[in-house]
């Protein structure tokens, strides 16, 4: 792939975004960074994107989703979240996975089209290599607080970050247990994730078989689950409250985040004005970013009481968008 070079800055604006005027603070984004990584059929892509200014910036590593989307599913998707968190003061690290349809790959290898493994190694990978990266990126030495990392994935990203967060899986392939936990990331969110592979339907069965063997017992790690009260999908399961089993079927602590009305893209979280969000809403978007970065705050800072402050809001709030539970 030809080898391009992206440097986008997002000068200081007030946008109108859900009837209220948001000061959007100046970011950099920077893509592609390129690395060769073993055991992978193409080099590991990367978008970066990060404030313009300030240092100890935390790290917060995204996961794309499969989807059928050719570009949505990569770097290149995500703005929604990406271009948020960058300008919250996060360094915002985009991964494209093997299974992402931009690079039209071999879907029959040993881990099928979702490339479920290769997906939590370019994790792992990303953590090792976050000296390199900081070296490639303009602007960005010295910038990161490399003690301070975490996981956000949605979709199949919510499977890998799962994978992250200690959720265990039998090869289909091999029958071997595989733990691609990762000690050093210290706060996960999960967004609409694939549930309990003892309740997945026929279709995904016979597509996905490695989603047979998800099954959330061992996922000790803290995390946050994201769940909208709409995302129903037969082809995945006919329970309507699957995507929720991450939380109710793994030990604590873990907190659930239900979304009023969300269906599978969270109001579009995916892209701006993607087509694949029936349920478009920014002010969802606006409300799970939000509820996300308040998590992230107290998770990567226990002095930080920003997560109990909004759950006490969303309580004492009646036309709340979403609610709150924890274990």
């Amino acid at each position: 792939m030809k080898n391009q070079q992206e440097m986008n800055v997002m000068t200081e604006k007030s946008e109108q975004f859900n009837g209220s005027l948001i000061n959007r603070k100046a970011t950099i984004s920077y893509s592609p960074v390129v690395l060769s990584a073993p055991n992978r059929l193409v080099p590991l892509q990367l978008k970066v994107s990060m404030p313009a200014t300030g240092i100890d910036l935390p790290v917060l590593l995204l996961s794309h989703g499969h989807g059928q989307s050719n570009f949505l599913s990569s770097l290149h998707g995500y703005g929604p979240l990406a271009d948020f968190f960058a300008a919250e003061g996060f360094v915002v690290i985009q991964p494209t996975h093997q299974d992402s349809k931009m690079l039209k790959l071999d879907p029959n290898g040993p881990e099928g089209s979702l490339f479920w493994k290769s997906r939590a190694e370019d994790m792992h990978y990303i953590i090792d290599h976050l000296e390199k990266i900081e070296a490639i990126v303009p602007g960005l030495e010295a910038r990161m607080d490399k003690s301070s990392i975490s996981a956000l994935g949605h979709s199949l990203g919510g499977h890998t970050v799962a994978l992250l967060a200690g959720m265990q899986i039998i090869d289909p392939e091999n029958g071997k247990k595989t733990d691609l936990s990762e000690s050093r990331i210290k706060a996960l969110v999960m967004i609409g994730a694939p549930g309990n592979g003892s309740d997945l339907a026929p279709f995904a069965s016979q597509n996905f078989p490695v989603l047979r063997k998800t099954n959330f017992e061992k996922m000790t790690n803290p995390a946050l689950i994201v769940t909208g009260d709409q995302d129903k999908s037969p082809m995945f399961s006919l329970r309507d409250d699957w995507r929720a089993d991450a939380y109710h079927s793994s030990p604590g602590p873990k907190c659930l985040l239900t979304v009023f009305g969300a269906q599978h893209i969270f109001g579009g979280i995916s892209g701006y004005d993607a087509a694949e969000a029936s349920d478009e809403n920014p002010s969802t978007v606006a409300f799970v970013r939000e509820t996300i970065l308040a998590y992230l705050h107290t998770a990567l800072n226990s002095e930080n009481h920003a997560w109990e402050d909004l759950q006490t809001a969303i309580k004492n709030d009646s036309n709340a968008k979403g609610s709150i539970e924890c274990k």
